[in-house]
């Protein structure tokens, strides 16, 4: 009852999917330079593969650590210690298989850690830096559409 290392992988890789349309100009692109004072010519000067390097780095974490948010299963073998012949394990086991180990239990979890973890996160971050409400709804819809769809591939994902 190990997490999917494809699984986690796709996650993360599914961040860059959603930025690629999130960040677009036509979506909200123009608002999130706008928001933060990026211009293209700033933009243009960053070290791109650094940026997406370390920003798959990142989402691979995150990805890595949501089957402990997401899967009940994962929980269960955590309480027992990470041993799968724990006695208390495989009567949960028997019981409750793998109930529950569907992409739409995963996006309801994943939305409710971006919700609880990552909103308040950035919201915090953002009153102090006196970023606006617009920067904290850009970014933090972004986080929320993410672990949503990271949630519903590592918990969905058999």
């Amino acid at each position: 009852m190990e997490p999917n290392l494809l699984a986690i992988l796709v996650a993360a890789l599914s961040s860059f999917v959603v930025g690629f349309i999130w960040y677009n100009p036509k979506v909200f692109g123009t608002i999130w330079m706008r928001e933060i004072g990026m211009t293209e010519e700033k933009a243009r000067k960053a070290n791109m593969a650094k940026v997406f390097g370390l920003a798959f780095v990142l989402a691979f974490m995150l990805a890595f650590f949501m089957p402990t948010i997401v899967i009940h299963q994962v929980g269960a073998m955590q309480l027992a210690g990470g041993n799968p012949n724990d006695e208390a394990f495989i009567a949960y086991m028997q019981v409750h298989g793998e109930a529950f180990r569907t992409f739409k239990h995963g996006a309801l979890h994943g939305f409710m850690a971006s919700l609880f973890i990552v909103l308040p996160v950035i919201g915090t971050n953002a009153l102090f830096e006196q970023k606006s409400f617009k920067y904290v709804a850009v970014t933090s819809g972004y986080w929320l559409v993410v672990m949503t769809l990271m949630g519903a591939i590592v918990c969905g994902w058999k």
